[in-house]
């Protein structure tokens, strides 16, 4: 037997993928990382290029991956335990370091109890899986994250289950609330904290007001559920995110140690019994190996950081350049959408000039992420800028340089 025929078939789809704008280009790979010096936060440099690179395309808001405190905390963690689990978690793959980390981002969140999985994608599907019955009914933002919108699926209710509302739009939630048929017993209202690709917010107090207002309906409420996988720990007063911010608490919040934090891994927060639900019932938790040690013990030492003096000044630190950035891009009159977050697209509204301009900043030292038709809308073409703790007040000049040289 042999994949030739299959090998053609996919070439095709692979083909028909480049004809449409939608595959995905080479994986670029990063052989060096330069720590910071002077003037330079940390540089990057990629194989087979000469130039090092300022990274504004990376989610590691807080510049924690490379924090000596985690890394020591993640090499002493795998000399004692090694760095593999060897088992899923019902079958003593459970080790010290598991259960550190879930009491200690239940309390980071304010939350009873916590579950850990590989990524927040899995905490999403697997949050599905524990409290979707045949009477769920699934209300999720338009602009949600895929692993949203694969959790719905996933869940395996019928489309008339399901309603969507437009992005940010409460008139829209509140239709689709009264749209939810008599018969349903539960109602779960999701969205992301921050639209990664827009850097805007939910507006989690008035989600919240709403679902309230309509929780008596149904016999087990309208549960709110908010993924701040790019919120939690980037910004709120002390690191909380978007809850935090909008003085709002969803019932059940999703995030990551894999972009503030700077780790690996996703986590479910939420009431005691939604928790052991997810335990009993998640496949994307009971039929895969957990996170290593090595993961837990940095990931537990980035929340002690963020809840300590160090991590109040890398959050000013962010936000000073953040709003740096975003007062540069004003003054050049190029157009963005106004928020709080490091997320900061520039709205080009053109394909031809938006791939020119991410090949310029390349070409001058300088990653970001291009996106454009049919990923986005015609007239949406954006270049989203991540700013990070690290980038310095120099760094960030030089990049409103790059922008205000190029024609």
């Amino acid at each position: 037997m042999s994949t030739h025929k299959l090998d053609i078939s996919l070439e095709q789809e692979l083909d028909a993928l480049k004809l449409e704008g939608r595959a995905k280009p080479t994986e670029r790979i990063i052989e060096h990382y330069i720590p910071p010096k002077g003037n330079n936060g940390p540089r990057y440099k990629l194989e087979g290029n000469d130039n090092e690179f300022i990274r504004l395309n990376s989610n590691s808001y807080l510049s924690l991956s490379n924090h000596p405190d985690l890394i020591d905390a993640a090499d002493k963690a795998t000399h004692k335990f090694g760095v593999g689990p060897g088992a899923v978690r019902f079958i003593d793959g459970t080790f010290v370091y598991h259960d550190r980390l879930e009491k200690k981002v239940a309390a980071f969140t304010n939350k009873p109890a916590a579950k850990i999985f590989n990524s927040a994608y899995t905490a999403n599907c697997g949050l599905a899986l524990s409290i979707s019955n045949k009477k769920t009914h699934w209300i999720g933002d338009k602009l949600n994250h895929n692993s949203i919108i694969r959790a719905m699926r996933i869940s395996s209710i019928p489309k008339e289950n399901k309603g969507i509302f437009k992005h940010n739009d409460m008139a829209d939630l509140k239709r689709c609330l009264d749209e939810v048929s008599p018969g349903m017993e539960r109602v779960v209202v999701i969205f992301d904290g921050i639209f990664s690709m827009r850097g805007d917010y939910a507006p989690i107090n008035e989600i919240t007001k709403i679902c309230k207002s309509y929780d008596s309906k149904f016999k087990d409420g309208v549960i709110t559920v908010v993924d701040d996988s790019h919120g939690i720990g980037a910004y709120g007063d002390t690191g909380r995110g978007t809850p935090e911010f909008c003085n709002a608490a969803p019932d059940i919040i999703i995030g990551t140690f894999g972009k503030a934090f700077g780790v690996n891994g996703g986590f479910i927060c939420a009431s005691n019994s939604i928790i052991e639900s997810v335990r009993q019932k998640a496949d994307t938790y009971i039929y895969t190996n957990p996170l290593s040690v090595a993961d837990c013990a940095a990931a537990i030492k980035a929340i002690d950081i963020c809840d300590s003096a160090q991590g109040r000044q890398l959050l000013f630190d962010l936000q000073k350049r953040t709003n740096q950035f975003r007062q540069g891009l004003e003054g050049l009159g190029k157009e963005s959408i106004t928020g709080p977050h490091p997320v900061v697209p520039l709205l080009v509204r053109d394909t031809t000039k938006t791939h020119d301009l991410v090949n310029y900043l390349f070409n001058n030292g300088v990653l970001v992420v291009g996106l454009t038709f049919p990923v986005v809308p015609k007239g949406d073409e954006t270049i989203r800028f991540q700013i990070n703790a690290c980038h310095t007040f120099a760094d960030i000049n030089h990049v409103i340089e790059l922008l205000d040289q190029f024609d």
